[in-house]
């Protein structure tokens, strides 16, 4: 077994050199002043954090700027602790700073609003008294809201008519003689369940209008066939609605989708992109004559950066805009959890002249305009945070950004031209007189590659024990990023006296596309020195004791967490969560096999040793420390056998081992399970730490 390393890693940390690393790692781009003038993490001292503060947290979701440029509404999330549910209220805000205003109880779970272009109603979902989230209808000059659809699977990503009347929006049809009744499953397409959905039962998501001012209006179904249809966007003249979709024979077993535009009135669609690609995200130029896109040209093997392209509504004629920044379009940050995001990661500014995007650069999301002829990219706002979601303040040329930094949950800020102002502080009263963890940031040489990385130091009492345990968290993805953002999770290991070291190693997003690439068929072997480079060099920071490491991680992190427990003696402890340990059973079992492991790997009848070989499971008679294993009954992500085999291994062997079970919880247990399962979750992890570590 490979052993720990014995001198640490080459850094280069602090200062005047981590700035020089962080410039020559940028992409080529200017930045404005309002990003060098964005504001620093606060520092916050106090009692320590505590578990039971996740009742406290106040998550806000997209702003939604009022079509005068006067206020923006947002849905804020906080969590109902004698329900056991998630809430969410509409808050309207006017810009200059004013107080704002609760525009709906907080009863309920309400999100995604919408004004129409008059600026006279906000449409937005909630479940309310239905048992699937509805559309609904808020006068924004007073009254109450109305219910709009009333449709047996629900509603959902509402898009408003230039005309201020009709709306588009998502809907689940079901297959023809679905009885709902009936609880045999017959299942002839591969894509038949989804995590956090669970069976699909045949369904698929088609495309409805309905003319939201007419009382006695019936929903009209817009899309037809047996496609899934997603992210519907009304053109300014009203005529045509834009859309994504893979309209292909066997498109579930495909990583392709289009973009398609429909007539408003019905007909038939119209593809725009030529069918090698995969698209996500959708805008209308101002003049209807464009869209912005956010995507891959051509889907290849593996990883890709998404890109941003304008496609001539008429011509289809695709042209790249971000060619020459190879960073990853849109958020891929995960530190989370975030509030309730349902916006577009791209917007055409009101002048029509550029295209601001939302970009994963070096742990942080960012907020990156790009003129739509030449291609210059210029950054809007600082680094060091997590922008989650924005809109534009038409006329006044300001932005109005949700963003969270290491020591403040996400809260909206007003982007100006030389800096920014605070607009929400939804959080403040909780947080004043809390001790929150600020990470020290680092960088290591690992292989020939820069690897990012960030240390908490205990709080409270504990911050001046000498030599502290320390724990490595490994994220998910593999292609996602750790982000400077504020984490409830990642805090409370620093509030219970462990020092957390996390990075972004090999096979993140957030940098080139090569380094994101380095993992495909090598998942534990390209990445494991990265991790053992960073555990070396935090401990070679001095104040951790560097005989007491633990180890966790959550669904690629599990994979990890398993592979370095199997494959080095370095952690003294481990906590594996909704994790692979075979790679072979996990091909078919999950939900996402033929979009995942086969652009990677193949299939496992075609190189079955290859599947084998990146198993955790092949190294488990090594795993000689405790491990605890957490996973959810419905995870169809990295499905419960995967822990299951695990567990069993360890008990034959012997080993010290124990296994949580979590009913009724999918893949996303961490982020959005029932939040007395989350503190259970978090309450085990801690505890088996202390008493391992």
């Amino acid at each position: 077994m490979p052993k720990r390393l014995s001198k640490p890693a080459k850094s280069k940390t602090g200062g005047k050199s981590l700035q020089k690393l962080r410039d020559a790692l940028a992409p080529g781009w200017t930045v404005a002043e309002s990003a060098k003038n964005a504001p620093e993490a606060p520092v916050r001292a106090g009692r320590p954090l505590a578990i039971d503060d996740i009742y406290e947290l106040k998550l806000t979701g997209d702003p939604q700027v009022s079509p005068d440029g006067s206020r923006v509404v947002v849905a804020v999330q906080h969590i109902d602790r004698e329900a056991n549910e998630y809430r969410a209220a509409l808050w309207s805000f006017p810009l200059d700073g004013s107080s704002g205003l609760q525009l709906t109880s907080g009863r309920w779970n309400d999100g995604s609003p919408r004004w129409s272009p008059d600026g006279e109603w906000l449409a937005f979902t909630s479940k309310r008294e239905t048992e699937k989230p509805q559309i609904w209808l808020l006068p924004t000059h007073g009254g109450e809201a109305r219910q709009l659809t009333d449709l047996t699977n629900g509603a959902s990503t509402p898009s408003w008519a230039p005309d201020s009347r009709r709306l588009v929006f998502t809907s689940t049809v079901d297959p023809e003689g679905y009885d709902p009744e009936h609880d045999v499953k017959v299942i002839t397409s591969a894509r038949f369940k989804f995590d956090g959905k669970g069976f699909l039962d045949g369904k698929l998501t088609h495309l409805f209008t309905i003319d939201a001012l007419d009382d006695e209006a019936e929903p009209v179904q817009l899309t037809s066939g047996e496609f899934e249809h997603e992210s519907p966007i009304w053109s300014p003249n009203g005529k045509e609605i834009a859309f994504i979709a893979n309209r292909e024979p066997g498109w579930e077993m495909l990583r392709t989708s289009d973009v398609w535009t429909i007539p408003a009135t019905g007909g038939e669609p119209r593809r725009l992109t030529g069918g090698q690609g995969s698209f996500q995200s959708l805008a209308w130029s101002p003049d209807g004559s464009k869209l912005a896109v956010a995507g891959v040209e051509e889907v290849q093997g593996g990883v890709q950066n998404a890109r941003l392209y304008v496609i001539g509504a008429g011509s289809g004629k695709l042209k790249g805009l971000s060619g020459d920044i190879d960073r990853a379009l849109g958020d891929r940050s995960m530190s989370g959890p975030n509030g309730p995001v349902s916006g577009s990661p791209i917007r055409w500014t009101p002048d029509g002249k550029a295209i601001d995007a939302l970009v994963s650069d070096r742990g942080s999301t960012i907020v990156v305009r790009f003129e739509s002829k030449s291609g210059k990219a210029t950054v809007l706002t600082g680094h060091d945070r997590h922008v989650t979601a924005f809109d534009h303040a038409d006329g006044s040329g300001e932005l109005v950004i949700a963003v969270t930094d290491p020591t403040t949950p996400a809260e909206l800020r007003v982007v100006t031209d030389n800096g920014e102002r605070k607009l929400t502080g939804f959080n403040d009263a909780w947080l004043a007189g809390t001790g929150i963890a600020t990470p020290e940031e680092f960088w290591i040489e690992s292989k020939g590659r820069s690897i990012q990385g960030w240390l908490l130091r205990p709080t409270g009492n504990s911050a001046e024990a000498p030599d502290v345990p320390l724990v490595l968290n490994v994220h998910g993805g593999p292609h996602a990023q750790f982000s400077p953002a504020f984490s409830h999770e990642l805090q409370m290991y620093a509030a219970r006296g462990y020092a957390l070291v996390y990075i972004n190693p090999r096979g993140s997003l957030g940098y080139d596309e090569s380094f994101a690439q380095e993992v495909t068929a090598a998942w534990g072997v390209a990445d494991a020195p990265d991790f053992l480079a960073a555990v070396e060099h935090v401990v070679g920071m001095g104040g951790i004791d560097g005989s007491r490491v633990g180890l966790t991680g959550g669904s690629y992190g599990g994979y990890i967490t398993n592979w370095l427990l199997g494959t080095t003696d370095r952690f003294k402890v481990g906590v594996t969560d909704r994790s692979i340990s075979n790679m072979t059973s996990m091909y078919g079992t999950d939900d996402i096999s033929l979009v995942s492991l086969d652009p990677e790997l193949g299939t496992p009848w075609e190189d079955q040793q290859r599947y084998w070989d990146m198993s955790p499971l092949k190294h488990v008679a090594n795993i000689t420390a405790p491990v605890l294993i957490i996973h959810s009954e419905n995870d169809y992500r990295c499905p419960m056998e995967q822990a299951e085999q695990l567990f069993i291994a360890l008990k034959r062997l012997g080993r010290t081992v124990e296994f949580v079970r979590f009913p009724d919880e999918s893949h996303g247990l961490s982020r959005n399970g029932k939040p007395k399962h989350r503190v259970e979750r978090l309450e085990r992890t801690l505890a088996w730490f202390e008493k391992h570590l």
